[in-house]
C-alpha cells in the first residue's frame, strides 16, 4: 500500500478556504467534510485537512501559530511542468493569494510560491530528471 500525508491546516474561515482551493483547482471529499473540516484532495495519495481553528486546537495543547506572523511549514508540491507550476500560482493569486518569493529558476528546477488566505506558504516545484541526471554525473 502506498504512504499517504494528511497535513493538518488551521484556517479562519474553511468556507472561504474551500472557495480559495477550489479556484485553485482542488477538490474536496464530502466524505471527510463538515462544518469543522474539508479533506481537499491533492493526489491519490496526498490531502490537506483544512481545519477551522476551533477543531485544529483538538489536536495540539500548543498555541496555534499565525501564519501571517511567522512561518510554520512551507508545503512543496511537484509539478508535471513548468506551464503548470506557472498556472497553479497564477490561479492562487487570482483567488486571493499572496505572492511569496520571487521565481527560482535554476534550469533543471523551476519553483514558485504563494501564501494562501491564512498565511500557509505554498510552493510549487518542476525539476527536468534527466538534467538533474546529468549535473549528478558531473
Amino acid at each position: 500500500m502506498a504512504k499517504m500525508i494528511f497535513v493538518n491546516l488551521p484556517v479562519k474561515n474553511l468556507d472561504k478556504s474551500i472557495e480559495f482551493f477550489e479556484a485553485v483547482g482542488y477538490s474536496f471529499n464530502p466524505q471527510f467534510t463538515d462544518e469543522t473540516a474539508s479533506c481537499m484532495v491533492i493526489s491519490d495519495t496526498i490531502f490537506a485537512m483544512l481545519l477551522t481553528e476551533a477543531r485544529f486546537a483538538d489536536f495540539t495543547k500548543k498555541p496555534i501559530a499565525d501564519a501571517t506572523a511567522s512561518t510554520e511549514v512551507i508545503t512543496a508540491l511537484s509539478a508535471d511542468s513548468r506551464a503548470e507550476v506557472d498556472e497553479l500560482v497564477d490561479k492562487a493569486i487570482a483567488a486571493g493569494a499572496g505572492a511569496v518569493n520571487d521565481p527560482m529558476d535554476l534550469g533543471f528546477m523551476y519553483s514558485r510560491s504563494f501564501q494562501d488566505l491564512d498565511g500557509h506558504q505554498w510552493e510549487y516545484v518542476w525539476m527536468d530528471q534527466a538534467a538533474m541526471a546529468e549535473q549528478a554525473q558531473s
